[in-house]
């Protein structure tokens, strides 16, 4: 990235900082003057696409429950006001807002807090709530699993997606424009391999479906709902569990096998940054895209300039050899 390679000049980068090279977005500012709500900000694809939708010229406010001092999830360092600390750090608007969106309230007075401070306008909702590492079982079958797990996960990353939009479409809707972005795991209806884990990334794509008919039965036909994924995603989580940094990753290869397909979270943040951009978006509402199809289609690449081809491995390889 042009302009500001000296603020990443430490010998390592990590994951979670914008990458040093020259990303067009970042110079044209195409969401200059917009306004963007990213509930789940504090790590992996949610700070990603964070910091890039600010990157490119939006006011950005950054939700999550981890703030210094008060971790949400044991082990992790990562927190709101670092990723939006990231931002300004790059000449862009960010506010980072401690929200815990299974409490209604505190949704309710975020949204009002943003519409009191933008005039009212909100741009693009981003809802990539998780909070699942932890309660994920695998290898289990359901009759076995914990339901206390279970029942969080449900109410962590489905209900607070819920919740969220129920706050923040109306701003868009009195507008009558915007756009909702769900982040999911994977662009199909096959089985994810965990009962609950699949129950949510299954329901999320199925709720940018279901406010797409909702805006076409409105006849708001500036209001696009769409579920994004990334492919096997190298985030600050995942790096931790190959035992790995950015700087090294290919070394994890040999822990898994298709390792090497692998993505930083700022491919799938690019995508998301050329959705918000693109005048034409609506005609991809209510659909579930992934970042290799995005990357081919508005011609981005990952931080290194490669175009991890996530969806050619998945479907050639694992769902062909099953």
């Amino acid at each position: 990235m042009k302009g500001v390679s000296s603020r990443t000049s430490s010998k390592t980068t990590p994951v979670s900082r914008p990458p040093n090279i020259d990303w067009a977005p970042a110079r044209s500012k195409p969401l200059r003057g917009q306004v963007a709500v990213v509930a789940g900000g504090t790590r992996g694809a949610g700070r990603a696409i964070a910091v890039s939708l600010g990157l490119a010229g939006a006011t950005v406010y950054v939700t999550g429950r981890s703030v210094p001092g008060r971790p949400a999830t044991k082990g992790r360092p990562e927190t709101i006001q670092e990723t939006s600390q990231i931002i300004r750090d790059f000449g862009g608007k960010a506010i980072a807002v401690r929200v815990d969106h299974t409490e209604e309230a505190q949704v309710r007075r975020l949204f009002e807090r943003v519409q009191r401070e933008q005039d009212g306008r909100l741009d693009i909702l981003v809802n990539d709530i998780w909070g699942g590492e932890e309660l994920t079982e695998w290898g289990k079958p359901p009759w076995e699993m914990s339901w206390k797990r279970g029942r969080t996960m449900l109410e962590r990353a489905i209900f607070t997606h819920i919740i969220t939009s129920r706050y923040g479409v109306p701003l868009m809707v009195r507008r009558k424009r915007g756009i909702v972005f769900e982040v999911t795991d994977g662009d199909h209806q096959l089985y994810r391999g965990s009962f609950y884990y699949d129950l949510v990334k299954v329901s999320v794509i199925r709720m940018a479906l279901a406010l797409h008919e909702e805006f076409e039965e409105a006849k708001l036909r500036k209001l696009s709902a769409i579920a994004v994924t990334p492919g096997f995603l190298r985030s600050e989580f995942m790096l931790d569990q190959f035992g790995v940094r950015e700087e090294n990753w290919r070394d994890g290869i040999s822990k898994a096998r298709h390792f090497f397909a692998s993505e930083t979270p700022y491919y799938l943040a690019r995508g998301v940054v050329a959705l918000a951009a693109d005048p034409q978006v609506h005609k991809k509402s209510g659909k579930a895209l992934g970042s290799w199809d995005l990357a081919r289609e508005y011609g981005f690449t990952d931080r290194d300039g490669t175009q991890p081809n996530w969806g050619k491995i998945f479907y050639g390889e694992i769902v062909k050899g099953q």
